[in-house]
């Protein structure tokens, strides 16, 4: 029997588990159900009117992971694509087959878009308020859990710092978060500004039929070359069944990346100076590496930015591509005047300036009648919020691919149900640290973190309230720790006499387990 087959009604007012988001995700999270919890009903809402997320939102060119796909793919379904580092078009089929594959697609509710959730501890319940996008009306839905796989950030609108002068610029300035289908930038002079993953996708992507492309940004990033197949795999095809070769290179995918960013915090000076190096061998002989290939701040700090194949440095190469490091002094009728007093001309400007960040995407929480403010919360395990019951909210890593972390988050929330059943309890509520010291919650100086801190949920200085960026570790956490530590309490709902345990529940799906 198929996933797809097992004949469950996605209808109905009230499920077991309410997975708001069908990207990445979220279609994630609804497989964990499917494969080892098949017993509890779940519905997945979205807002927009197809699945994918991210990976069908952003259609800027050249769009494409930023990780390798053997750990930002799902660990119980494995990559197939010979590509490590792959487009967004083959990202967004493989959440698609998966939905498919395991029957989720059915279960997804499309332009439901999540506003307001209340808890009820007498019923031990979510009344989760929806506005649909096909009837204006509000829907209400209760659930048991509340899993929220909305990201981080903002997706109807990205950043944009103030761009003096720009009323005065004759061409077009267009946000990659919402790049126009109809946009021709062939033949045409484009600058992108900005130096993140964004900047350092698009520069290659549209270098190919620009006339030139200039990446203005105002200080650098690191960016390190990747290729963009992984040989490893390739011969290991040859001779393995797809799930243990898939096994075998995210395990060692995982540790080198993890040995890299450990090597980043203890020998910092050292890994500036290798990825420095070979910036250097890709760049034409004389050219400025420190000024535009070597930060001011530690690797790791901000993000590493991969260019697969060193595709970027390859348009430089060829001078189908420059980097300019200066600020902005004002817009001009056709381009850009810096404060060197250089001015670079420009027929399209793309501002490759970063996101807006946002808790439970926009959503508001109630606990019994009071509010929660999300940033006045302690995230427990990076994944529940203090004094908010029977909630999870997927964030993923900083250091390494986000699945890695959403794989965890949702083999847990699997596990809490588990918990929750045999013992006949309905309730779990993470709580706070008793030592009252706090630290943000996402390591990172980026500035879209630095901009949006102040509205985000803290975490403590030791676990189980410490996110430590480290898998490894984090598997041995969430998947084989104990649940009822002294982060959280189990209860039952207040205004009901406690259940009887339930019975063994129904044996889990065939699969194969996560490294």
């Amino acid at each position: 029997m198929t996933y797809a087959q097992r004949g469950d009604d996605p209808a109905g007012d009230h499920v077991d588990v309410l997975i708001v988001g069908a990207g990445l995700s979220g279609v994630g999270a609804a497989c964990h159900l499917r494969r080892t919890r098949p017993e509890k009903t779940y519905a997945v809402l979205e807002a927009r009117a197809v699945v994918g997320g991210t990976w069908d939102l952003f259609r800027y060119p050249g769009i494409r992971s930023d990780s390798d796909m053997y750990t930002l793919g799902y660990s119980f379904r494995p990559w197939t694509d010979p590509r490590s580092i792959a487009d967004g078009d083959a990202i967004l089929r493989y959440v698609r087959e998966t939905a498919r594959e395991y029957g989720v697609d059915a279960h997804i509710r499309f332009g439901h878009r999540v506003v307001a959730a209340e808890w009820d501890s007498a019923t031990a319940r979510w009344t989760v308020r929806v506005q649909r996008d096909d009837t204006a009306e509000p829907t209400v839905l209760t659930c048991s859990f509340l899993h929220a796989c909305t990201g981080y950030y903002r997706y109807d609108a990205g950043y944009t710092p103030p761009l003096p002068g720009v009323g005065t610029y004759t061409g077009r300035v267009v946000h990659p978060q919402h790049w126009p289908a109809e946009l021709d930038h062939d033949g045409r002079r484009v600058v992108v500004v900005g130096s993140g993953a964004t900047a350092v996708t698009l520069v290659p992507a549209l270098a190919r039929r620009a006339a030139h492309v200039t990446m203005l940004q105002r200080s650098p990033t690191y960016v390190l070359a990747l290729p963009s197949r992984d040989v490893l795999t390739d011969a290991l095809r040859r001779w393995l069944p797809p799930r243990a070769g898939y096994r075998l290179v995210r395990a060692r995918n995982v540790l080198a990346g993890t040995a890299m960013y450990r090597l980043s915090r203890r020998a910092p000076g050292l890994v500036r100076r290798l990825l420095r190096r070979a910036a250097r061998r890709r760049l034409p002989a004389g050219y400025d590496v420190d000024r535009h290939f070597a930060p001011r701040y530690d690797p790791w700090d901000q993000r590493l930015c991969v260019a697969p194949d060193g595709d970027l440095f390859a348009a430089i190469a060829a001078g189908r591509a420059s980097v300019v490091t200066d600020r902005i002094d004002t817009f001009t009728a056709h381009g850009i005047r810096l404060a060197s007093g250089d001015e670079v001309p420009a027929d399209v400007v793309v501002t490759a300036t970063g996101l807006d960040l946002l808790t439970l995407g926009g959503m508001t929480l109630r606990v019994d009648g009071v509010d929660v403010d999300p940033a006045g919360t302690v995230a427990y395990k990076g994944m529940m919020l203090s004094g908010v019951p029977n909630l999870a909210l997927t964030i993923g890593y900083t250091n390494a691919s986000w699945t890695l972390k959403a794989d965890l988050v949702a083999g847990y929330v699997c596990r809490l149900l588990r918990h929750l059943d045999r013992t006949g309890q309905q309730v779990v509520t993470p709580l706070a640290p008793a030592d009252g010291r706090r630290a943000p919650l996402i390591d990172l100086r980026s500035g879209y973190v630095r901009r949006s801190l102040a509205a985000l949920p803290t975490q403590g200085v030791r676990a189980p309230w410490r996110l430590y960026q480290n898998y490894p570790r984090d598997v041995l956490l969430m998947r084989y720790g104990r649940l009822d530590d002294a982060g959280v309490r189990f209860s039952h709902a207040t205004g009901a006499r406690p259940a009887a345990p339930a019975g063994p529940p129904p044996p889990a799906t065939t699969g194969w387990e996560e490294t």
